[in-house]
């Protein structure tokens, strides 16, 4: 028997799950580990694969990071599910969240280049993707992601070997 996933809006019961999905990615360091406090800042950004079963096998998240431009982040799957679709599902639905809004580049920072090529993003050659004016005012944020985004120095650590991508909506 083959079980459906459907995907929905995380909850504050799903904190402590979605922690459980990053913590081995993240000790691979595919993954940055994050305080609790973060997960429940951001839950309106995550959504959730879940069986019908009611089972959380994925996790991934829409960062809104300007007018035109956010980040899919945190993308976790159990290791009994990858490979089965649920990061696919995922990535689809954080891409429709992102038209309704209004977006039209949704970015990715991975080490699964291949996996979002799937997905229509392509490696950025640099920066240029950004305005000077805006480029100017995302330095003020104090979000990590926007300053991996950046390739600032400060968060060089966390994105060795990672590869900023971009896709045009």
């Amino acid at each position: 028997m083959t079980e459906t996933i459907r995907i929905r809006p995380a909850r504050t019961g799903d904190v402590p799950v979605i922690k459980t999905l990053v913590a081995p990615l993240a000790e691979q360091r595919i993954l940055m580990a994050k305080e609790t406090v973060a997960y429940y800042e951001s839950l309106q950004e995550f959504r959730i694969a879940e069986t019908d079963g009611g089972e959380v096998v994925g996790c991934g998240a829409l960062h809104v990071m300007w007018e035109d431009l956010a980040e899919v982040r945190t993308l976790a799957t159990s290791e009994a599910w990858r490979g089965r679709g649920v990061g696919h599902q995922l990535v689809e639905h954080l891409l429709e969240d992102a038209k309704a809004l209004g977006i039209s580049r949704v970015f990715c920072l991975t080490f699964e280049v291949e996996f979002f090529k799937k997905h229509g993003f392509d490696v950025m050659a640099d920066q240029t993707a950004v305005d000077p004016v805006v480029y100017s005012e995302l330095l003020r944020s104090h979000d990590e992601g926007v300053a991996e985004f950046l390739d600032l120095a400060r968060v060089k650590p966390n994105t060795l070997g990672n590869t900023r991508m971009i896709r045009e909506l």
